[in-house]
């Protein structure tokens, strides 16, 4: 069982270089194989159950281990304490892979075709509840990995990451339960085969059409170091730094990345934003920059302010992280170790409208909003262009930077809009509605990256069934396997017929 429980961990781990920066989309299909194999050996749902907790902390610790960096180095959180809350964090993460294992290996017919089915919609409905309860955390979900060039990515704009997710479990899954040493690889492999061609059939194809002239615009990459950013001392030259990049970078559109300004907005020294709206409106553009609003009755907001030539807009953060920006009931004794300025914030309401530039409408998301990709779905059909705005300097220099950008990826082919960013240590960016990367500035580099963007209109299947069209497969998978009869004499394991 132990070198069982090892090659599970391994596999999961291995799936992360699936991932970007890493890119080797076959990896998360080969590494469910592996899960499946394991896990068809087993004999009870305690040892399923074991082997996808294995498999699970793989995943999680070598994907999201960049969650110590915030909050050791930039939380002021000791080394063991904020090592336990990852490890915490990845083992509840870890539940999901697990419960999947436990049941499958309890509800199994023991037939290839039924099994399959069994195992790719368990694995989806576990992704979407993973990303769904306590707020969600679908970060790593397997769908992410098939941006392009994947042959799955077309599948996007139809059945959405949960979607491409369940594709990536039916192909995983059949080649993990087939029978290598007989002609019972056939049928699996077939099933790959036609995953691959349906997606090749569906490439190329835009479920959007232009809508209005180009829009120019300058997003900016302020590259400030997160120790550095909120020191009092240093306030006056952040502010020097965000209006000089604004002047030096022209253009219809100027975007500052989340939190742009490390003050809230009624601490801005005085005249400060009409010089910005100054700098822009001149040339008849706008600027829209991340800055802390409060309001009468106290609550704060993590904000997008827009001014210049379009007048004052503003959108705030809906979604907010829990215990970076909020703190979940019973956890206020995270902060006694933590020290994350701006941690008790109130969201800005669902169904805020798009900003408007000109002929096009802006979909404004903040920073780990655009990990739901039904709520942006839901943005994103009032609007032409999407627009996320980022500070991920809180994870320094990880696997986060290039995932967050994997991430965005995935909702401009969901929407079939163009996704920009503009972050402050990076990846600030233009990925096009096909979910490839236009343009992108190196990390760590202050600097702005100007472009000529198309927007977009029209509604993709995704936008208008959202999740919906995944979970029913997902749920007709897991009814069609349990419909089969099991194989007479084999539902009874090697280890309770010898006893």
């Amino acid at each position: 069982m132990l070198s069982s429980l090892v090659l599970a961990a391994v596999a999961g781990l291995a799936t992360v270089a699936g991932f970007a920066p890493f890119g080797l989309f076959p990896l998360p299909i080969a590494a469910v194989a592996a899960l499946f194999a394991l896990l068809a050996r087993q004999c009870s749902w305690k040892g399923g159950f074991a082997i996808g907790m294995a498999w699970g902390l793989g995943l999680f610790l070598g994907g999201v281990s960049w969650l110590f960096v915030a909050l050791n180095r930039y939380g002021g959180m000791p080394a063991p304490m904020a090592a336990t809350a990852v490890l915490l964090f990845c083992s509840y993460l870890a539940l999901y892979p697990a419960t999947v294992g436990a049941l499958w290996v309890a509800l199994r017919r023991r037939r290839p075709f039924a099994d399959t089915l069994l195992a790719a919609g368990l694995w989806t409905l576990s992704e979407w509840l993973r990303g769904t309860l306590l707020t969600g955390f679908p970060w790593l979900a397997l769908g992410y990995s098939q941006v392009p060039p994947s042959p799955l990515a077309p599948y996007a704009p139809i059945l959405g990451v949960y979607g491409i997710g369940l594709c990536v479990a039916l192909a995983g899954a059949a080649l993990g339960i087939a029978d290598w040493r007989s002609r019972a690889p056939l049928p699996a492999l077939l099933l790959v085969l036609v995953l691959a061609a349906g997606g090749w059939s569906l490439g190329g194809r835009e479920w959007t059409q232009p809508s209005g002239p180009p829009l120019s615009v300058s997003l900016v990459q302020t590259n400030i170091e997160q120790s550095l950013k909120w020191r009092p001392d240093l306030q006056l030259q952040w502010l020097r730094v965000n209006l000089e990049l604004v002047r030096e970078h022209p253009a219809r559109l100027v975007v500052l990345p989340e939190t742009a300004l490390p003050v809230l907005a009624e601490n801005l020294p005085a005249g400060y934003v009409a010089t910005l709206t100054d700098a822009v409106a001149g040339h008849g553009g706008d600027l829209v920059l991340g800055v802390f609003e409060r309001e009468a009755g106290g609550a704060i907001h993590n904000a997008a302010l827009a001014v210049g030539a379009s007048g004052l807009q503003r959108y705030a953060k809906d979604h907010l992280v829990p215990f970076g920006e909020y703190s979940p009931p019973m956890f206020g004794w995270f902060y006694e170790w933590a020290n994350i300025p701006m941690s008790d914030q109130t969201p800005g309401g669902a169904r805020q409208p798009p900003m408007r530039f000109d002929q096009q409408q802006i979909a404004i998301n903040i920073c780990y909003e655009d990990l739901f990709g039904a709520e942006i779905a839901a943005a994103a059909a009032g609007a032409t262009i999407l627009l996320n705005m980022s500070n991920l300097a809180w994870y320094g220099d990880s696997l986060a930077q290039p995932q967050h950008l994997q991430i965005a990826r995935m909702r401009a082919l969901e929407s079939g809009r163009p996704m920009l960013r503009a972050t402050n240590t990076g990846m600030t960016a233009v990925v096009t509605p096909d979910g490839r990367v236009a343009q992108v500035l190196p990390a760590f580099e202050r600097g702005a990256l100007t472009a000529s963007v198309q927007g977009r209109d029209g509604i993709t299947p995704y936008m208008r069934w959202r999740d919906r069209i995944a979970l029913g497969l997902a749920l007709l998978a897991v009814v069609a396997g349990l419909l089969v009869r099991r194989r007479r004499g084999e539902d009874v394991g090697p280890d309770r017929a010898a006893a």
